[in-house]
């Protein structure tokens, strides 16, 4: 306050300081139950694998460090793991290009403009609903080499039965024909980004004369390249995780031809009670996961084109 009695500014620092705080504070707490249960449910389990990873534990005694142990065995001693590494590798590699090819094919008939389609793209995403081991249940049935009605159907048309799930050299592509079967969220999401696409550019290319192919090759494939990446990391994630189908289909038969690496580490596990080994395959198969994403990430500036990108 001056001579003439004039009051001085008032100060916004204190209540700019008081706002921050205020704001900090219900930030932290409304994260809170998210931060909480990410630490509990995730970081800490995270954290207890890995260390769990360096020793020789069998649930019921105290675990033994014993160094990289498990990770050497891992890759020296047992002749089951790379088994269990080519089929999920080769499950996953057919499996997930099959079912990307299939369901970008099936989003293009769905998107076509025809009376009851909307029916259509119910029917097709369905299956994707039904439970795993309610899905598994079925196609045992379908797969039945006495009375299953693949059988009945080759019989029909003059071909001899297949073993399917219960042969050596059918087992796995008879279990990526039934992966095909639940691709409805995939159809879905391509369809999203088909009908995300302008009509205009395909108007531009009928104008021009090209045909279906055209606008496949220049225009659908170039946009849908984002969602294709997409798809394919997800599909990779999920087929490296592949479990319910073959434990309660096959059990990893016949002959250990369907012993996918997750059913593997369960047995580990849970069978024979080495959870320090389970953990080491669980993190080899979390950091080979990471690398495969990380690669196909990396090279995919090559192929994917995101719209209003501009390249020399």
């Amino acid at each position: 306050m001056n001579g003439k009695g004039t009051r001085s500014a008032p100060r916004r620092g204190g209540r700019s300081h008081f706002l921050r705080r205020y704001n900090n504070f219900w930030g932290w707490l409304l994260i809170t139950p998210v931060v909480t249960g990410l630490t509990l449910w995730v970081a800490f389990p995270l954290g207890l694998s890995l260390v769990t990873s360096f020793t020789r534990w069998d649930l019921i005694t105290r675990p033994i460090f014993i160094g990289f142990k498990n990770y050497i065995d891992m890759f020296t001693s047992d002749a089951l793991f790379w088994q269990a590494v080519v089929v999920t590798v080769y499950y996953t590699a057919a499996g997930v290009s099959l079912q990307v090819v299939v369901a970008l094919g099936t989003a293009l008939l769905l998107n076509a403009r025809v009376k009851g389609m909307k029916l259509f793209r119910t029917l097709f995403y369905i299956p994707s609903l039904v439970p795993v081991i309610v899905s598994s249940a079925l196609w045992m049935w379908i797969y039945n080499p006495q009375f299953g009605l693949f059988n009945i159907l080759l019989t029909w048309i003059g071909l001899s039965p297949q073993k399917w799930v219960f042969g050596t050299q059918t087992v796995i592509p008879s279990l990526i024909l039934m992966s095909i079967w639940g691709i409805g969220n995939v159809i879905i999401v391509f369809l999203a980004g088909l009908q995300d696409i302008p009509r205009e550019l395909m108007e531009a290319v009928e104008i021009d004369g090209g045909n279906a192919f055209h606008r496949f090759r220049a225009i659908i494939l170039p946009l849908m390249s984002p969602i294709i990446l997409y798809n394919v990391v997800i599909g990779i994630i999920n087929g490296f995780q592949t479990f319910t189908q073959p434990y309660i289909m096959t059990n990893g038969g016949p002959a250990n031809a369907s012993l996918f690496y997750v059913l593997h580490l369960y047995r580990q596990a849970f069978m024979f009670s080495k959870m320090g080994y389970a953990s080491a395959m669980a993190w080899f198969v979390f950091i080979a996961t990471a690398v495969i994403s990380v690669f196909i990430f990396r090279t995919s500036v090559r192929w994917v084109f995101y719209q209003g990108e501009h390249r020399s």
